[in-house]
C-alpha cells in the first residue's frame, strides 16, 4: 500500500493541537499532571511514517512549542529533535513490540525528553520546575495506549481514504 498520496494536512493538525493542549493554562493541581501531548504525537508519527515525518517535523513542532510556552528558544526543538532522531533509529524494532513494551519504551524517550530540558534550564539560569516535570513523564506513559489508538485510528483512516481514491 502506497502511502505517497496521503494528505499530511491532518497529521500537522493533530501535531498542532497536540501543542496546543500542552500551552492550554491549567490549575496548578493538573498542571503537575499534563502529559507531554506534543512528544507523544511526534514519536507516534515518526514511529509510524518515518519518510514523512522526521527530525524536521520535530524541531518545527519544539519551535512552536517554544513560542507557545514561551521557553528558552529552541528547548523543546532540541528535546524533541533528539527523540525523534532515536525514535527514527529504532523505528522497525519499536514497532514490533508488544503494548507494555512500547509504553517502557515511549516511558523512557519522555524521560530523555524531560532530561534534556531540566538541563537547558540549569544551563540557561531558570529555576528548577520541580515534580511537575517528571509526574509529566509518568502521566504521559499511562496515557500512550489510548493516544496510541486514537492515532492509529486516524492512520488507518487516512490510508483507508488514499486506497479508495486510487
Amino acid at each position: 500500500m502506497s502511502r505517497r498520496n496521503v494528505p499530511r494536512w491532518p497529521v500537522w493538525l493533530a501535531m498542532i493541537a497536540a501543542a496546543a493542549l500542552m500551552s492550554l493554562p491549567l490549575p496548578d493541581s493538573l498542571n503537575a499532571f499534563r502529559p507531554a501531548w506534543a512528544t507523544l504525537a511526534v514519536i507516534y508519527w515518526v514511529m509510524m511514517w518515518p519518510g514523512r515525518f522526521g527530525i524536521v517535523s520535530a524541531w518545527c513542532i519544539g519551535l512552536l512549542l517554544d513560542v507557545l510556552q514561551g521557553a528558552t528558544l529552541g528547548q523543546h526543538a532540541l528535546a524533541l529533535t533528539v527523540v525523534a532522531y532515536i525514535t527514527l533509529r529504532f523505528h522497525l524494532q519499536i514497532r514490533i513490540f508488544p503494548l507494555w513494551q512500547l509504553t517502557a519504551t515511549v516511558f523512557a524517550l519522555l524521560f530523555l525528553e524531560a532530561f534534556i530540558l531540566f538541563w537547558i534550564d540549569g544551563v540557561a539560569g531558570n529555576p528548577p520546575v520541580g515534580l511537575a516535570r517528571w509526574t509529566q513523564v509518568v502521566t504521559g506513559a499511562v496515557l500512550w495506549p489510548p493516544v496510541m489508538a486514537i492515532m492509529d485510528r486516524l492512520r488507518e483512516r487516512l490510508e483507508r481514504r488514499d486506497t479508495t481514491f486510487a
